[in-house]
């Protein structure tokens, strides 16, 4: 989390024009988070009864819609604020206005990017968790998100503690601040691995004694992409702030959309796999599908079989025969 500020001795571009850009910027990922989160309740809610959906996921699925949906109100209401309503009358205008970071929208906005992240990064580690089904692999990320949870909080409560005259950047805030991204990032790329590694690890042990081709790498390929692209988003903004630069502010506000865009775009890649087994599974009798599907059954080998539940079958793995749990395959 972070934000811009008055003195002449941070580069980067003034604050007006971040302010402009960064609103602007997360307006349009916005509308694309709104189209996703359209196919995600599609994904969800296709061809199926409403007590076979997944409901923690429909909600998580649900409220960073409206977190992100309350961000960008909250920008635009800063944005109008200080670009209008104060312009002529706030100390300093403008960039006066946007370098205050005891404004209560400041502090809204910045609490709201905190319960987002911790949202997003706590789904990855249960995702993580039902995949491989053994607590000791979650305990360093689980350890790494409470961290989160404490430096979050801190940034906000010194935040919300602020004189008119500080600024984000100086210590003990920019200490928090900086100790909340490299632990949101080391987070969400150690889970994503994790889960990546089991789903691939499955696969290839399914390949053996599958005559198909597998199903599973365009999932991994996706979650990897989710992963990356949040964590790229990260990882520019820390460097950003560690120099100082205005433009850890824009970055901030695209990194909420983005959040909500990588956690549609597994779910709606989970749901055309799944649509793509159906027509394989449904193949006419007498095909190449139904004759390996056949082959495999005397030996109850591991099929994949995609649901959205999220037990083992959440990233389309299924076993029939399914050994230890604690141990990568």
């Amino acid at each position: 989390m972070g934000g811009g500020e008055l003195s002449d001795s941070f580069s980067g571009i003034p604050l007006d024009s971040a302010n402009v850009l960064s609103t602007s910027l997360e307006c349009i990922l916005y509308g694309f988070s709104v189209l996703m989160f359209m196919g995600t309740v599609w994904a969800l809610t296709y061809k199926r009864r409403m007590q076979d959906m997944n409901r923690p996921i429909s909600v998580v699925a649900i409220l960073l819609f409206v977190l992100s949906t309350a961000h960008i109100i909250v920008d635009i209401f800063r944005a109008e604020e200080g670009l209008v309503k104060y312009r002529d009358t706030f100390p300093g205008g403008p960039v006066g206005f946007f370098g205050d970071i005891t404004q209560k929208s400041y502090a809204t906005k910045h609490a709201i990017y905190l319960l987002q992240t911790l949202l997003a990064d706590g789904v990855v580690i249960y995702r993580c968790f039902v995949v491989w089904q053994c607590v000791w692999v979650i305990i360093v990320p689980s350890l790494l998100w409470c961290g989160s949870v404490v430096t979050g909080v801190a940034a906000n409560y010194y935040i919300a503690r602020a004189s008119s005259s500080a600024v984000i950047f100086a210590k003990p805030l920019g200490q928090w601040i900086t100790a909340f991204v490299v632990l949101t990032i080391t987070t969400n790329l150690l889970s994503s691995g994790l889960l990546a590694y089991r789903i691939w690890a499955i696969d290839r042990d399914n390949s053996t004694i599958r005559a198909t081709k597998s199903t599973m790498m365009p999932i991994i390929r996706v979650l990897m992409d989710a992963a990356i692209l949040y964590s790229a988003t990260l990882i520019v903004t820390l460097i950003c702030f560690l120099c100082s630069n205005n433009g850890q502010m824009v970055l901030v506000d695209m990194a909420v959309p983005i959040m909500a865009i990588a956690f549609y775009m597994v779910l709606i890649r989970i749901a055309i796999t799944r649509e793509t087994r159906s027509h394989l599974s449904t193949a006419p009798s007498g095909t190449p599908s139904e004759m390996e599907q056949g082959k495999l059954r005397p030996f109850q080998a591991r099929i994949c079989q995609l649901t959205l539940k999220d037990g083992i079958s959440s990233y389309g793995i299924e076993s029939e025969d399914r050994p230890s749990t604690c141990n990568a395959e």
